[in-house]
């Protein structure tokens, strides 16, 4: 059975993509069949592993309004042992055309039901809003929501906003919606602003921020630009051995046992 996480924030860039792409790739690097769901018009999840949007013949928009079979859009990078649902200029205009649709909060979960059984690990890249591809996407994330928190001022100001969404939809569309977790990112060290934020979400959510910090990091930026998670661009780096240990400790907590293949990657 596959664990979905759905990965949002309705705030940009506070590291959600980022971390899609590198938990996913340690995810695989320790054993697990992971595969990624681009969810956001802007495509970034898909442009950080070297594909472009616009050549992309069918992706995720093509699976929500049941054009094809999900199974049949994904992409593999056999390298990097990594599989993706890829975003296309589709998507934007998706959420005035979902609308109408039935059932239109559920468009995401019902299409991911076609790759049932064939990985271990789906990771969705939510769309920096909390709009209707969002709320597929958490309609969608059975196992839980995964919150990227930017270590800056007005951090906590963008999650009381998220809970109340999450609250929400909860409320109404699905009562077993749970934050899995919250990942401190961008943390600088040199700055007293970076520690009191960190220490201001586990006040707010005890027990449930990870306990792996994912540092600001120049090699984290620079690795898109190559086409390559960091686990493969730097994996030695501050932000790629950050990662890593994410994912070991995500493992950890959802009970899963590294294959003993992949124990020295840890």
């Amino acid at each position: 059975m596959s664990r979905i996480y759905a990965l949002v924030n309705q705030k940009g860039g506070v590291g959600k993509t980022t971390t899609v792409i590198n938990l996913g790739a340690y995810l695989a690097q320790l054993g697990q069949r992971v595969l990624l769901v681009d969810l956001d018009p802007q495509a970034n999840a898909t442009a950080c592993l070297g594909i472009d949007h616009d050549a992309v013949a069918g992706g995720t928009y093509d699976a929500l309004i049941g054009r094809a079979a999900a199974s049949d859009l994904i992409l593999h990078n056999p390298k990097l042992q990594l599989s993706l649902l890829p975003s296309s200029p589709a998507l934007a205009g998706a959420q005035v055309e979902l609308v109408d649709m039935d059932e239109r909060e559920r468009l995401l979960r019902a299409a991911l039901q076609d790759t049932a059984g064939r990985f271990d690990y789906v990771l969705i890249d939510s769309p920096p809003s909390l709009g209707l591809l969002t709320v597929n996407g958490l309609m969608a994330a059975e196992s839980g929501v995964i919150v990227p928190v930017q270590c800056e001022y007005l951090a906590l100001e963008g999650l009381t906003q998220l809970v109340q969404t999450l609250g929400r939809v909860r409320s109404a569309l699905f009562p077993g919606l749970a934050i899995r977790g919250l990942v401190l990112t961008m943390f600088d060290a040199r700055t007293s602003l970076s520690q009191q934020v960190a220490d201001e979400v586990r006040s707010h959510f005890p027990g449930k921020v990870f306990r792996s910090i994912i540092p600001r990091s120049v090699r984290l930026a620079e690795a898109p630009s190559h086409g390559l998670p960091i686990s493969a661009y730097d994996p030695s780096s501050p932000g790629g051995l950050a990662y890593r240990a994410l994912a070991a400790e995500l493992l950890h907590g959802d009970g899963v046992t590294i294959p003993r293949s992949a124990r020295g990657k840890v």
